[in-house]
């Protein structure tokens, strides 16, 4: 039986990028189901991408992983450096407009000026 590095290198026929062969590596030294509750993911997400089969957004994957596993900080000009997870966090509070909280105001806004906001939907 393969393990998710040989998994990866066959579905990606050895031009999986860098941070897909990490991100199996990561499956194999853990498992799949804990290397996607750290991403924020469902482990269906992390096998289709091992398997390139995932039809969405591997931008989005990788920025993930990366912040799950490489410490990755983005630049957010309302909260300074902040992890990928808690920006994609933000952006999906921001795709509707709740008057809770002054925070919330604020994200509001700031996510609808940054142009990594693209309309995400909860």
């Amino acid at each position: 039986m393969s393990g998710p590095v040989d998994t990866a290198q066959v579905a990606w026929a050895g031009q999986a990028p860098e941070w897909v062969m990490a991100l199996a590596a990561e499956c194999a030294s853990s498992s799949q189901n804990r290397v996607a509750v750290r991403m924020g993911r469902s482990a269906s997400l992390v096998s289709q991408v091992l398997r390139n089969k995932y039809p969405g957004d591997l931008t989005a994957v990788e920025e993930a992983f990366n912040g799950a596993f490489r410490s990755i900080t983005i630049a957010c000009p309302a909260l300074g450096p902040i992890s990928p997870r808690a920006c994609g966090d933000w952006r999906r509070s921001a795709a509707a407009f709740h008057n809770t909280n002054a925070m919330r105001v604020r994200m509001y806004r700031a996510c609808h000026r940054c142009p990594r906001f693209k309309g995400e939907t909860k």
